[in-house]
């Protein structure tokens, strides 16, 4: 990670602690510690699995003049502007796949699993999921046409909203609700977190807020001390060693339904805007009974 990148990380976990928008469950720096040695893992993956490929691909779609962006006469602006919306477009799609097939979540439920939310969750990525997004990335630049320069004014661009809206950090809300209609903030992506299957199944979108409204996925109806941050299976802070961060998706925890061969993960929502049946933080049915007719 470049040294700018490091300092913006460092200055908003110095603003969490001095505007911090949720309370904390698991205090101390071992949590953090957890994080970044998780991110350095994940880091160490891309630098040799995916970096030289996709480095490789991205010059090969501009000097071959591969995928769709290429094959259109247009201005380089305009390109460059395509680019970065369909590369984020892609990403949500991707994120949306993360969460309903079940080798995915395996992996992603490591960033879900974290019991609180700041910037060192940002970096919280199991290196089998970053392995498995490969293919992906791989496929987005040879579809849409990437060249080098997007590409990397994309990533830079992600990584810093993806800091930004996992942080701790308390925006005026007036400032926020402006900020909500282009990019996902902090209070946005803290309802994506949430231990509330419903609100998992929300607020998807990495950049732009665009691809939630478009979709019906977008959720700002739900108040930041009322999320439970976290995934049903791993409420325990024992289970959140960082042995056992890395061996999670390789573990197996009993459904609900008593499946014992799947983790514990949202299941495919519905209608959006539905709320799920039972809510672990009231602990009875969401919805009441219909009244018998007399």
């Amino acid at each position: 990670m470049p040294a700018a990148g490091l300092a913006a990380i460092a200055t908003l976990l110095w603003l969490e602690r001095t505007r911090p928008l949720r309370r904390r469950v698991q205090p101390g720096g071992y949590r953090v510690a957890c994080n970044v040695a998780v991110a350095a893992a994940g880091a160490l993956t891309l630098q040799v699995a995916q970096k030289p490929l996709v480095g490789r691909l991205a010059r090969l779609v501009e000097q071959r003049r591969w995928g769709v962006l290429q094959r259109m006469p247009l201005p380089r602006w305009l390109e460059t502007l395509l680019g970065i919306l369909l590369l984020d477009y892609s990403l949500y799609v991707w994120h949306v796949l993360l969460h309903r097939m079940s080798v995915l979540w395996r992996f992603h439920v490591v960033h879900h699993a974290d019991l609180d939310l700041d910037a060192t969750t940002a970096l919280r990525f199991h290196f089998g999921e970053l392995a498995l997004s490969i293919p992906w990335r791989a496929a987005q630049i040879l579809l849409i046409g990437v060249r080098p320069q997007v590409l990397q004014l994309w990533q830079q661009a992600t990584l810093a909203s993806i800091v930004f809206h996992h942080s701790n950090l308390r925006l005026p809300p007036g400032l926020e609700r402006w900020l909500v209609w282009i990019v996902v903030t902090p209070r946005m992506h803290g309802i994506h977190h949430s231990i509330i299957e419903a609100e998992t199944n929300s607020n998807w979108s990495s950049g732009l807020t665009l691809w939630d409204r478009l979709h019906g996925t977008l959720r700002l109806d739900v108040p930041q001390d009322a999320i439970r941050i976290g995934v049903p299976a791993y409420r325990d802070p024992k289970e959140l060693a960082l042995g056992r961060i890395l061996a999670m998706p390789f573990r197996t925890r009993p459904r609900p339904d008593g499946d014992e061969n799947a983790v514990i993960a949202p299941r495919a929502a519905g209608p959006a805007g539905h709320q799920s049946t039972s809510d672990p933080r009231r602990g009875r049915r969401a919805a009441p009974k219909p009244r018998r007719r007399r």
